[in-house]
């Protein structure tokens, strides 16, 4: 029996030994940092990861985690320097950087949260009142934004937290006063496109009327030159048909008068002339005098005429 007793109680201290080496070690992963603490004071902070202790049922292991955490704040409305209102949500990444003072202060990430929270949206509030609404809109928003979490930063120290980066995740008008900017905007677009639109006519017109300029002045530099070159034709011409003339006057008019007969004789046309018209000289029957040679033969006739229509030789 009494080694049944000593059985159960060896047995008893290897399961009580088991318990308190439980209660004794702990294990710190890479992701989170520890501190001790023994009956709700401070002992120690455990960073490395691995197995650590502590003194069993005393001493309490609080874990906090190392990692980049976000704060993601709820939309808030804000006012610029111009007094146009504005709605922001920022969002904060943080993390732990004091253990201890994070959990003298906070205590707990929820805590932390709520406490970044005011102070981002604070300084945000601040940094908005002192710009304009395109400012904060625009291209100055990260400016801005590196303001909001460098002032965040040296507040958020003695909560134990750093601040890494604040920014805004959307920036936009209340919803009462969208529709009566996007008509606002609708309408300077509108008038925008009527100016591009007036200014393209007045340069269309500037354009054609350059355009009908100097196709007037091509048209009468044109005109100007076909007239000097049909005048030095014509006078050409005239000096050939002088010339012509000059030389032989009968063969000349009689050449004319073939040029007229083909003009009129190769159409349909009725002309009604008198009789002794020069224009029927070379029709009608010549004078036999006319008609001959200087040693008195009949001469050949002319091509295209008929016997009896010879030209008379030029005397």
């Amino acid at each position: 029996m009494h080694k049944r007793f000593f059985s159960l109680a060896g047995l008893v201290a290897v399961m009580l030994a088991a318990f308190v080496i439980r209660q004794a070690l702990f294990t710190v992963n890479e992701t989170e940092q520890v501190i001790i603490t023994q009956l709700g004071e401070y002992k120690r902070t455990v960073q490395e990861p691995g197995l650590a202790w502590k003194m069993p049922f005393l001493q309490t292991v609080n874990r906090f985690d190392r990692r980049i955490l976000t704060s993601d704040a709820p939309k808030a409305e804000y006012l610029t320097q111009d007094k146009k209102r504005l709605v922001a949500d920022p969002v904060t990444r943080w993390r732990i950087a004091d253990p201890l003072q994070f959990y003298k202060t906070v205590r707990d990430e929820s805590g932390a949260r709520a406490r970044l929270d005011d102070l981002v949206l604070s300084e945000l509030r601040r940094e908005v009142a002192s710009h304009t609404f395109d400012l904060v809109i625009g291209l100055n928003r990260e400016t801005i934004m590196d303001n909001v979490a460098r002032t965040a930063r040296e507040k958020a120290k003695e909560f134990g937290i750093a601040v890494v980066d604040v920014r805004i995740k959307r920036a936009d008008l209340p919803q009462e006063v969208q529709l009566s900017v996007f008509q606002r905007m609708q309408a300077e677009r509108e008038r925008e496109a009527k100016r591009y639109r007036s200014e393209g006519e007045e340069e269309s017109a500037k354009l054609k009327a350059e355009t009908d300029k100097q196709r007037t002045i091509l048209l009468a530099q044109a005109k100007q030159d076909a007239e000097k070159l049909r005048g030095e034709g014509d006078g050409t011409a005239t000096g050939v048909y002088a010339e012509a003339y000059g030389k032989n006057a009968e063969f000349y008019a009689f050449v004319r008068s073939l040029q007229a007969y083909e003009q009129f004789l190769s159409r349909r046309s009725t002309l009604v002339l008198p009789a002794d018209s020069d224009l029927f000289r070379y029709l009608s029957t010549p004078h036999p005098q006319t008609n001959r040679t200087a040693s008195g033969e009949q001469p050949r006739p002319a091509a295209g005429l008929p016997p009896g229509h010879w030209p008379g030789k030029a005397r």
